[in-house]
């Protein structure tokens, strides 16, 4: 069974910096990208970011972009989204999930790509 366990989230104001982490297992580091999404109240979940096998590739939802960065921390299996300048709307629970279905190189940015989810994150940022 694939757990996933998130850590991170809090309260932040406005500008403010914010790390999350996703740890798992090797064989599930090691096998599949991984990728970040965000839930708002009353609104749908959405993609933030996704990395690549080994690092190879990642890509991030135009809204963070410039802003947010994704990487893997290879000796702890967790893949980590770093979250700078921090806006009112980045308020979310985020979630951590790996990309089974779609390329271990490049994952993609839609959801029926990832199985696994973690528990999620709450994210507030205050103005």
């Amino acid at each position: 069974q694939v757990r996933l366990v998130e850590s991170g989230g809090g309260l932040v104001q406005a500008g403010g910096s914010l790390s999350l982490s996703c740890a798992t297992s090797k064989h599930t580091f090691d096998t599949f990208g991984m990728g970040w999404f965000r839930q708002a109240p009353g609104k749908e979940r959405e993609f933030v970011a996704a990395i690549g096998w080994k690092s190879i590739n990642s890509k991030l939802a135009d809204s963070v972009k410039g802003r947010f960065t994704i990487s893997r921390d290879n000796a702890k299996n967790t893949v980590v989204l770093q979250m700078n300048s921090l806006k009112p709307e980045d308020t979310a629970v985020y979630y951590c999930a790996v990309n089974k279905y779609g390329s271990a190189w490049s994952p993609g940015s839609v959801m029926h790509e990832y199985a696994y989810w973690g528990q999620g994150t709450q994210v507030t940022v205050s103005s």
